[in-house]
């Protein structure tokens, strides 16, 4: 499970992947989030019990260690694979979770959120996708709210591909600590990849704190996606959420 956890991301970052899979699974009508289950057996997990997103509440106050993140510029390439636009990255840049060290394979965006903080949608949420030697995953989340222009998304939107099944080398290396927000507090879950194959066994860091996006930033990346991009919550189902 955890290493095709792990193959699953790194196909996202595969344009022939992506094209050969295309038209497996989508958001709406007979290949929404309700159907993927149905679509292939390797779809099984999303019917699983502990999936992703959430509506994060009724939290458990744990004192959770501080994140310790060392993010290089080694975002190199963005993809637009038709679900998300995707910055890959070189090794280097690494999250240190329960004394393992997890890699910084990629991040991708999703408008609205994905994952809710107290019933509250936002416009936007990246996750910042990890995996340490042994293929385990973590996604650290950032939200965004309306406000004023986020720099970091200024350096990248105007390289974006505009088509879909398009990848394109970045003018310069990205560093995702432009997206953290100053504080670093945070809420943690086990939980799901939020697309197929809805892979379980993921540590879900999800910020507490968001960052801002214009309207116009949002509405950008609306454009080239075509459609909102979120899964829907799913049921706690017992689960604790710390903080």
């Amino acid at each position: 499970m955890k290493r095709y956890a792990l193959a699953a991301i790194m196909a996202c970052l595969s344009h022939a992947a992506f094209a050969a899979d295309a038209s497996h699974w989508g958001y709406a009508g007979a290949e929404g989030p309700d159907q993927w289950a149905k679509l292939t057996p390797d779809n099984y997990a999303c019917n699983g019990k502990n999936q992703s997103p959430v509506d994060v509440k009724g939290t458990i106050h744990a004192a959770l260690k501080p994140l310790k993140m060392e993010y290089q510029a080694g975002g190199n390439e963005v993809l637009n694979n038709g679900h998300t636009l995707q910055v890959g990255f070189t090794p280097g840049s690494a999250l240190w979770l329960d004394g393992e060290r997890f890699e910084l394979k990629q991040y991708h965006f999703h408008a609205p959120s994905e994952n809710l903080i107290a019933g509250v949608s936002y416009p936007l949420e990246v996750h910042l996708v990890h995996a340490d030697k042994d293929g385990n995953l973590a996604v650290v989340a950032v939200m965004f709210k309306e406000g004023a222009e986020n720099k970091a998304l200024a350096a990248l939107w105007p390289q974006l591909p505009k088509e879909a099944n398009v990848k394109t080398a970045l003018s310069s290396p990205l560093s995702a600590a432009a997206l953290l927000p100053a504080k670093r507090g945070y809420y943690r879950f086990s939980g799901s990849l939020t697309t197929p194959p809805c892979s379980e066994g993921v540590r879900w860091l999800v910020m507490k704190s968001p960052v801002t996006v214009s309207k116009a930033q949002v509405a950008e990346f609306s454009e080239l996606i075509h459609h909102p991009n979120n899964r829907p919550v799913q049921a706690l189902n017992g689960r604790p959420v710390l903080d």
